[in-house]
């Protein structure tokens, strides 16, 4: 048997540098180190062939704890909802009017970076509140 040890995340894109730097404030991610040989990543971007240039861009969590998130460029925009999203935890370990707070927090913090806030879901007795958002291309995400 196989054992997985790292999960990258990949997300279809019109615009992949712009779209990852969102997610790196969303989640306090870093832009991983311009490959061996070059100072910045446009300095590698501008060694593509033009059709390559801007296609693709990552990002990383600082402590390598985290998956890699990376993001492609594709012709086509979203139309249907994601069948798979992040939820982002803000609210682990808080309950009731606490965890509501802490996820209007974060949703004022990401809506003034550009994400679109959605429908507020409230704890049902199984399920602990969570709020639906969506970034800057319309993907969405939880804040849970």
């Amino acid at each position: 048997m196989v054992l997985i040890r790292q999960v990258q995340v990949t997300f279809d894109c019109a615009e992949p540098e712009r779209v990852a730097r969102f997610w790196c404030e969303v989640l306090g991610y870093v832009v991983p180190p311009a490959p061996e040989g070059f100072a910045t990543w446009d300095d590698f971007d501008r060694t593509l062939p033009p059709e390559r240039q801007g296609a693709s861009f990552a990002c990383q969590d600082p402590s390598g704890a985290g998956p890699r998130l990376y993001f492609q460029r594709v012709p086509e925009g979203k139309v249907v909802k994601n069948r798979v999203h992040l939820d982002v935890r803000v609210g682990t370990g808080l309950v009731g009017d606490e965890r509501l707070a802490a996820l209007e927090s974060e949703c004022a913090r990401l809506v003034a970076l550009g994400a679109v806030r959605g429908q507020l879901l409230l704890a049902d007795g199984e399920n602990e509140s969570c709020l639906q958002m969506q970034d800057i291309e319309g993907n969405e995400f939880c804040l849970d």
